[in-house]
């Protein structure tokens, strides 16, 4: 996909609400319906670099510049303008005090970035200008940056859960994993309240969720909530305690101890398994098998009963694995995954009949397969069927490494998966660990929202983005656009 699709349009507007006594100039990138657009780079001719805050707005004030005619030159993911006679893609304008200007542009990502959830400033730039803005951040803890969320409804609220944490007082903020609250009623578009939980004895830090004297960060997955037999609510995750991208040192199942306000380890599952236990985004669904959490890593080729004991229990884990003597697909517990290159060598060798594959996922429109990296599945009530948003694990000739994002739809949340559509890119960046949280739906399930971490790291590209980066971003997905349909139309 190409790094900036869109061409832009600059009007030089005077907006009221920002007072002439202001002494910044604004800059508010719009799309084409009049939304302002996060993430957009407004770099001078000296290299002075503005970013666009959730509302879309830049606040500018560099000495030396006020009141001159300043060019700007504009970029960032699923945002392209087209270039003068030079090969520059510029707008310029009179950087007046207390004045401002719109510039419009014109989106190419299906999905339309909502902005960021996570970290300080989300509305810096509207806030600097003196306008209104949802009042996001609060409390004592200032998070700086946050990865891979996990969020599930419990007790009638909304339960969080990130992995490493970074706070304005240190890079190393929480590595034992962060968890907070918000309300179950929300407007996913004007961003997320995060009630985070704190130290008893120190409220200005963030709460070690999983409790250890070991070394090592704790990263916890296949979040899962449920009812026991008593109708009592109860949390579940998967853990591993590690010292860096390095083999884990520990693993289990841990639950959360209401009581206490975190997470107890209940069973031990060996450091070398790898599948045995919750990981990966968890989802739960009824079929004909009964009813089990299925866990996406990235497909949902794992699964255990949605029973307590059985989720703390290892070997009651089933793995869908291909049968090549009987040539059919099975649930069992013995064999290790058949994943997306391991099918595909089946195929090859003749040992799976093509109509049986069941991870070949494909552009829809162009027919090259996607090897996926991380993806989040979800049953959608307006589709009816569910759907799948992934993360692609790049070639040498895509635009990023792990940055492009794709729609899948299935009957059944462990596939057929076969054909996708691209609904955002981040050229020459990272956007990992997506999630599509059902909860946060809106009208009846046609507009979605997911979210991912977006950052330098694994990119090769040594610029990070200030503020945005090793941050939650948010997207919101219309699945009635047109540009899915030929999902829906092919068999």
């Amino acid at each position: 996909m190409k790094f900036l699709t869109v061409w832009l349009c600059l009007m030089a507007l005077i907006r009221p609400g920002v007072s002439e006594e202001s002494q910044y100039f604004g800059i508010q990138v719009i799309d084409e319906n009049g939304r302002g657009v996060p993430l957009v780079e407004l770099t001078t001719v000296n290299e002075i670099v503005g970013v666009t805050d959730n509302a879309g707005w830049m606040a500018f004030d560099e000495p030396g510049m006020m009141g001159r005619d300043v060019c700007w030159t504009v970029s960032g993911p699923g945002v392209e303008r087209s270039k003068d006679g030079f090969g520059y893609a510029s707008f310029r304008a009179i950087a007046e005090a207390g004045k401002t200007v719109k510039l419009e542009v014109k989106t190419s990502n299906v999905a339309t970035r909502v902005g960021r959830l996570t970290g300080t400033g989300l509305y810096r730039d509207s806030e600097l200008l003196g306008l209104d803005h949802p009042p996001l951040e609060t409390g004592a803890v200032r998070v700086s940056g946050q990865d891979s969320v996990q969020a599930v409804l419990y007790q009638k609220q909304i339960f969080w859960l990130w992995g490493d944490t970074s706070t304005i007082e240190y890079p190393l903020g929480n590595f034992h994993t962060t968890c907070a609250w918000s309300p179950r009623e929300i407007d996913a578009e004007r961003g997320i309240i995060f009630d985070y939980l704190t130290d008893s004895s120190d409220p200005k830090k963030l709460r070690k969720m999983l409790p250890s004297n070991e070394p090592g960060a704790i990263w916890m997955f296949g979040l899962m909530g449920l009812t026991d037999a008593d109708g009592n609510e109860r949390m579940f995750s998967g853990f591993s305690r590690q010292q860096g991208l390095v083999p884990a040192d520990e693993k289990g199942v841990a639950e959360f101890d209401r009581k206490m306000g975190v997470f107890r380890k209940i069973s031990d599952v060996s450091k070398d398994e790898k599948w045995r236990y919750p990981h990966g985004h968890a989802v739960r669904a009824k079929t004909r098998d009964g009813d089990h959490f299925y866990f996406t890593s990235p497909f949902a080729s794992v699964r255990v009963r949605a029973d307590v004991s059985a989720i703390a229990d290892p070997q009651q884990y089933e793995m869908l694995w291909f049968d090549q003597d009987h040539e059919t697909w099975k649930w069992q517990r013995e064999h290790g995954v058949t994943d997306q290159r391991k099918e595909a060598e089946l195929l090859r060798n003749a040992r799976m009949k093509p109509e049986q594959a069941r991870y070949q996922l494909r552009d829809a429109s162009s027919g090259k397969l996607i090897i996926l990296h991380g993806a989040s599945i979800q049953w959608n009530e307006w589709r009816k069927k569910f759907i799948m948003i992934a993360v692609q694990s790049g070639e040498k000739d895509d635009p990023s490494a792990l940055g492009e994002v794709w729609y899948a739809e299935s009957d059944a949340p462990d596939g057929p998966w076969l054909r996708a559509v691209k609904v955002a890119s981040h050229p020459a960046y990272t956007f990992y660990n997506p999630v599509h949280h059902g909860f946060l739906n809106s009208e009846g399930g046609k507009v979605i929202f997911f979210e991912g971490t977006y950052t330098n790291q694994f990119s090769g590209n040594p610029r990070k983005t200030m503020r945005y980066d090793y941050n939650q971003l948010q997207y919101r997905l219309d699945l009635s656009d047109s540009r899915l349909r030929i999902l829906h139309e092919m068999p």
